[in-house]
């Protein structure tokens, strides 16, 4: 089931039964706390008086959520049971409902899972105002509080400290209502009872210590989404039978559903926005949209009292809701949709999805993109006139692919590297769907959720500061990548003998080996001087980086294949190839062919990223973002 929120008046809530579990601490509100929630009451009372209010739409003071849990105790099992026969003969199957759903609410008690403090608080107020109804609060480890809050004994205060903050609450609450005529307190209690209304949250289904738990310690609250829901929801909003107003309720129910469910895919959300989102609800991000960019067309003195805190989109529905004179939910439901559609096409598009996704990526904002193509006639406009031209203006500092980065080279260089992994992929599928063969609207998505999980850096793949290979662990790593890349009988020998050595005794006759291998000085070695382009730099993961520092050549080649399946590769004493499970990583698609030596299939060298492999990675780069260089 799904948890079911509305907006519920304090008169909605007199008669039930309410407990307060165990897991929660009991009445701690201060004299201040107290006096805020008066003080806004009455700042509600009085603008009533000043402004014109609509008689035809309801008013009223939003407080903080009331979150409950419903549990049917035994001893009152029998008297629902009774409640319902007196019912059953009812001849209006509206009416058997209404008359139902109100005697399971008067019957079952509702666990507080959070709102305890202004419950009680207004429950010492119904008192002191005389108010006859009350709904009853019990508990469940503290059984005498009970008996304390419906008659608070100011002597006993100091007996324990619930005792002592509803005492002060109650201190509190008269002497505020002292200067009130009988009159004006009325007036205030007629407030209270139909015009103060929690934001009723029941949660289903879930562990209400770990629901306690996110709202109270981890401080994470309703959001705006669930919030809006209830706005959205609310049988008043929607005319006709009461047949026609549950199905346009579970209409929009079944929708709003099924674009959360969506969005709850990291492969779909990540796409959009950053991978530090820690709200429950994902579909607030539509809310926040229609609110900034006022798409519900209020007027700016109908905004200017919005706020700026977490609440302001909640805030803007309540207002647009609240001013509406023909009030036509289905137009504001067809804005949500219309945003969310948007991006679904932009989702299923490959052009679409890997060019707004680089573009967000880069700190573009989903609003702006949103009013250039709500501009443009077509999606080829969109692309060629808008999208080309945005990404330019992003990799306009790094353009100039032949320069030498002498400051902060990684930072300037990602927009370019992440550029070319997503044209890459695009240029495959272009390929495939070319294909009779391919000719599905299946696509390879350059995956931004598993790329934004990640913290990347940008790295040399020849190290900046080079290897001397003057330790013996280098020295064999450096010897056994000979072995896999093919030497002479006699050097495979020699190679053997060195690396099966316990100590390497004489670094003489490490540097003779190499000399024999290599023969003479690589004459295509990458300068040092030249280490700063861009044809010697990668995007990693920050883990992998780590993992391999200032390695050699093969050795970061057996790292980077070795996390793209999921293994720990090494090379043992025999010479076998060993694998072990290990923590797998995302390797982009290009850094993965710089190590597969993708771009220079001519050469037959992996002992190290030479110029010839530079410059065939860079020649690379110039073709795949031909259209965006200068």
């Amino acid at each position: 089931m799904n948890n079911k929120i509305e907006l519920k008046s304090i008169n909605d809530l007199l008669e039930l039964n309410f407990y307060i579990p165990s897991y929660q601490r009991g009445y701690r509100w201060n004299k201040q706390q107290v006096k805020d929630l008066l003080e806004d009451i009455q700042e509600f009372i009085d603008k009533k008086k000043e402004e014109f209010i609509d008689k035809k739409k309801e008013e009223f003071y939003c407080i903080q959520p009331l979150v409950v849990r419903r549990s049917i105790p035994d001893p009152k099992i029998n008297d629902f049971k009774t409640g319902l026969d007196q019912i059953r003969n009812t001849v209006s199957e509206k009416k058997l409902v209404e008359e139902t759903e109100k005697l399971i609410f008067n019957t079952i008690q509702w666990e507080i899972i959070d709102g305890q403090q202004r419950l009680t608080t207004i429950y010492i107020l119904l008192r002191i105002l005389g108010d006859e109804k009350k709904y009853s609060i019990e508990y469940q480890t503290r059984q005498d509080s009970k008996s304390f809050l419906e008659n608070i004994d100011k002597t006993k205060k100091e007996e324990n400290i619930d005792y002592f903050h509803i005492a002060e609450a109650k201190n509190e609450i008269e002497s505020w209502f002292k200067n009130y005529d009988d009159q004006k307190k009325s007036k205030f209690l007629q407030t209270l009872l139909y015009d103060v209304k929690f934001i009723w949250y029941e949660s289903v289904d879930e562990d209400p210590i770990k629901v306690f738990t996110r709202l109270n310690i981890g401080k994470i609250s309703l959001t705006n989404a669930e919030l809006i829901k209830a706005l959205f929801l609310n049988k008043s909003n929607f005319g006709g039978s009461y047949q026609r107003v549950r199905l346009q309720q579970n209409e929009i129910a079944l929708e709003w559903d099924q674009i959360e469910y969506t969005l709850q895919s990291d492969e779909f959300w990540l796409f959009l926005h950053k991978a530090n989102y820690d709200k429950p609800t994902r579909i607030d991000f539509i809310f926040d949209i229609i609110c900034e960019k006022n798409i519900l067309k209020l007027t700016d003195e109908e905004r200017k009292n919005l706020g700026s805190d977490d609440y302001r989109t909640f805030r803007y529905f309540y207002k647009w809701f609240k001013l509406q004179e023909n009030l036509n939910i289905a137009d504001c439901w067809k804005e949500v949709k219309i945003i969310f559609q948007t991006i679904q096409e932009w989702y299923n598009d490959i052009k679409l999805y890997h060019y707004i996704g680089f573009l967000i990526e880069q700190g573009t904002t989903i609003s702006f993109i949103l009013d250039k193509w709500n501009h443009l006639t077509s999606i080829d406009q969109f692309i060629s006139e808008y999208l080309y031209a945005e990404i330019k203006i992003k990799i306009e500092k790094c353009s100039d692919l032949d320069r030498l980065y002498e400051d902060n080279a990684r930072a300037q260089c990602r927009p370019i590297l992440l550029l070319h992994n997503i044209q890459t992929v695009i240029n495959q599928n272009q390929k495939l769907i070319e294909k009779d063969k391919y000719k599905l609207p299946v696509f390879y998505k350059f995956p931004f959720h598993l790329f934004k999980r990640e913290d990347w850096d940008v790295e040399h793949i020849d190290s900046h500061t080079e290897n001397a290979l003057d330790n013996e662990k280098v020295q064999k790593e450096w010897l056994k990548s000979c072995l896999v890349a093919g030497v002479s009988k006699e050097i495979e020998d020699e190679i053997r003998s060195f690396i099966n050595s316990k100590i390497n005794e004489n670094q003489n006759n490490f540097d003779s080996l190499r000399l024999a291998i290599v023969s003479t000085e690589n004459k295509n070695k990458i300068e040092e001087s030249e280490k700063d382009k861009v044809w010697n730099f990668t995007l990693l993961d920050s883990s992998t980086n780590r993992s391999y520092g200032n390695a050699i050549f093969p050795a970061k080649r057996r790292v980077i294949l070795g996390k793209d399946q999921g293994k720990k590769i090494t090379v043992d004493e025999y010479f076998e190839i060993m694998e072990s499970e290990s923590a797998s990583a995302f390797i982009p698609p290009c850094t993965k062919n710089i190590f597969l030596k993708y771009y220079n299939p001519l050469t037959n060298n992996l002992r190290e990223w030479d110029k010839t492999d530079a410059e065939a990675y860079l020649k690379n780069i110039k073709d795949t973002l031909q259209r965006f260089l200068n």
